[in-house]
């Protein structure tokens, strides 16, 4: 990663310049969450080798998210936080489901029923759980196949007690794949909706970038 990161720096004339704010998030599925009142900076890096694999070489970093009142735990290779951190000083950096968490806390609180968000990557999706705002699970999950896909949204469905007539899902990411897998998940799921930009933007000329990641819209929501 560091190299590859070096390289792209290297290469990419815009981030050349000097930004007054430079926001990094880190897609990763290393990470672990905790409730904010069972958070202390000295244990960091004890609660996150407990439930996710050791890796040599990382450093430990923390989002503490208010609305949510929880802790995103997460990691990045040492030498990848060197360059970033030489190139952009001051730099803030995310776990990609920090903001997701944050965003999607405030938005669940509508309605009466619980909400199972999931966003569509390439290869994995990102599925956080809410109920009226209180978070129920989070996890990332690695998905080869648009099977796959149906495959854990159904089956956490059905583990956390979601009611197929009642509740909602919401899913955002890849626009093709969303055309696949949602009619088949109406099949089992009588609430499903795909997640619009242009209705989270409201009027935000961000709107004009069709494509922009999730994690990333709701960054820009957080701000």
């Amino acid at each position: 990663m560091a190299a590859n990161v070096k390289a792209f720096l290297a290469a990419t004339e815009e981030l050349k310049h000097k930004f007054k704010q430079t926001n990094i998030l880190i897609h990763s599925p290393r990470y672990t969450i905790i409730p904010l009142e069972f958070f202390e900076d000295d244990s960091m890096e004890s609660i996150f080798y407990q439930n996710v694999r050791e890796k040599k070489n990382e450093i430990i970093l923390c989002n503490i998210l208010s609305n949510s009142s929880s802790v995103v735990i997460f990691s990045l290779d040492k030498l990848t936080h060197v360059f970033l951190s030489e190139q952009f000083p001051g730099a803030r950096f995310f776990s990609s489901i920090s903001p997701q968490i944050e965003h999607l806390t405030i938005k669940s609180k509508l309605g009466n029923c619980k909400k199972l968000y999931t966003n569509i990557h390439h290869d994995s999706i990102d599925v956080t759980a809410l109920d009226k705002g209180r978070l129920l699970l989070v996890n990332t999950y690695p998905t080869p196949s648009k099977n796959d896909i149906e495959y854990f949204i159904l089956n956490i469905w059905q583990q956390a007690g979601f009611d197929q007539q009642r509740d909602e899902l919401h899913i955002a990411g890849a626009t093709e794949t969303k055309k696949i897998i949602i009619p088949e998940l109406r099949k089992y799921i009588s609430h499903v909706y795909s997640i619009n930009p242009q209705a989270e933007f409201n009027d935000s000329s961000t709107t004009e970038i069709e494509n922009i990641p999730f994690d990333v819209q709701s960054l820009i929501l957080c701000e």
